[in-house]
């Protein structure tokens, strides 16, 4: 394993870390809706730009983009779409979403290196395994199942590491009077040959500002725990209670000693979707009048794929059939986390269907908030403090302004409690993160055969 230098900043005062899921018109199902949304915007460079800049007032340290391969998303590239918003901006951080399965190692390596390059050090990798859905797209048959899709996955990253470590920081030379651009004995293969990839190497771009681009995963069944211990230095996860989220980050957290990592090495980000406003009743009216948008019929569909029954046939009004429940793990591409979190919410709060259809609405699973901005400090404040989270990945329900409003409000008054930055720790999105950077494990090769001879 990688020994880690502590080349970046640590902070030494520890400050809830909050990164904005970017989703085209706003997180609300029915945000297209409102008249403060604004449909058709969401492939517009000018919008996006909006609310990186948004973000970038209110010091949070990055934006976040989902992506997939199959569906309607109609979504950019998250490639693309970063590299013009760095271009834009000068702190906030860029996660892009890229699946293992349907992709290549050598062509990850070298965007992510690009992206890390242009944006001086604010890029980082969500790493998924991929949907089932995309199979047909890349002319497979079908999607490999989840322990392979793992395995795949581990392989994939760890080749994708190598390639960035191929290039030792000092290679390139630009020596004039020696006339050597490139010390080529600073470039190594690696030569890698594994069970699903064999990659000769070297990468053709220096290795990234950050030695590794941030890693970062999204998921909470055991597989992803496990991963996320290995592997990740963010995760984003979805508990819709303090008590699923403590123990969540207990378990998570207790796993790092197994791989030589401290919980310093791994932030954890719960999601929160937040309707704020200056008082209680204000957001709860905001909270209804999103809720009397949603389309019942279509909502209500895509609920019962959780069940066994349709749920279109019990009245609006009552209980959520929580016994009709499908049994987790047996959604299509053995997708168990987010079945959990949804069904257990309805059985723990004893929903009425009404009511079930309004929270899923709002925050896909992950957990909702409405309230006045005293309280939504006070719930952020009570989840830091007492180890439900290091930072939440906030789910705004309609763009840009729900997101204004957090900046605006909320972000203060984080402040004034002593619980948020007031300016960026560095320049990079590690240093803002409180990551250490990678060492290269050629470098330090290189250097103990030195020392040796």
């Amino acid at each position: 394993m990688n020994e880690v230098l502590s080349m970046s900043h640590n902070q030494a005062k520890r400050n809830v870390h909050l990164n904005v899921f970017i989703n085209g018109i706003g997180h609300h199902s029915a945000a297209w809706k409102h008249p403060l949304a604004q449909p058709g915007s969401e492939l517009s460079l000018g919008y996006y730009a909006h609310i990186a800049r948004i973000a970038e007032r209110g010091l949070l340290d990055s934006l976040f983009m989902a992506d997939g391969y199959a569906g309607t998303y109609r979504r950019l590239e998250p490639f693309t779409l970063f590299s013009a918003l760095a271009a834009l901006t000068e702190h906030i951080g860029f996660i892009a979403t890229v699946g293992t399965t349907y992709n290549e190692p050598f062509h990850v390596a070298r965007k992510f290196a690009s992206l890390d390059h242009i944006s001086g050090g604010r890029a980082a990798w969500n790493i998924v395994t991929g949907a089932q859905s995309a199979a047909h797209n890349f002319g497979r048959d079908e999607h490999p199942e989840v322990t392979k899709r793992y395995e795949i996955g581990d392989e994939f990253v760890e080749v994708v590491k190598q390639l960035w470590d191929s290039w030792e920081e000092d290679a390139l030379v630009y020596d004039r009077s020696a006339d050597v651009q490139l010390d080529s004995s600073k470039l190594h293969e690696i030569n890698f040959k594994g069970s699903y990839y064999a990659v000769k190497g070297p990468l053709i771009i220096p290795r990234p500002p950050q030695g590794y681009p941030v890693l970062v995963q999204a998921g909470s069944s055991e597989s992803g725990r496990e991963l996320a211990a290995k592997t990740a230095e963010v995760i984003f996860t979805a508990q819709q209670t303090l008590g699923a989220a403590q123990q969540f980050y207990a378990d998570v957290k207790s796993r790092l000693a197994k791989y030589g990592r401290t919980p310093d090495q791994l932030v954890i980000m719960p999601g929160l979707s937040p309707i704020v406003a200056d008082t209680e009743a204000e957001a709860k009216d905001i909270e209804a009048e999103f809720g009397s948008l949603i389309n019942m019929e279509q909502a209500l569909k895509q609920l019962s794929q959780y069940f066994t029954v349709d749920l279109s046939e019990y009245p609006l009004d009552g209980p959520v059939p929580v016994d009709k429940s499908k049994p987790y793990g047996s959604l299509p591409g053995g997708i168990t986390s987010r079945h959990e979190v949804v069904v257990d919410a309805a059985r723990r709060d004893n929903m009425t269907i009404r009511q079930f259809v309004y929270r899923s609405a709002g925050g896909h699973g992950h957990v909702t908030f409405t309230g006045s901005v005293i309280q939504t400090a006070d719930f952020i404040e009570t989840w830091f403090k007492t180890g439900g989270a290091d930072g939440f990945n906030l789910l705004p329900h309609v763009f840009p302004s729900g997101l204004e409003t957090f900046v605006d409000k909320v972000i203060p008054e984080l402040q004034n409690r002593g619980l948020f930055r007031t300016a960026y720790e560095g320049t990079t999105l590690r240093d803002n993160l409180g990551l250490t950077r990678p060492a290269n494990r050629y470098s330090r090769v290189w250097a103990l055969n030195r020392e040796a001879n």
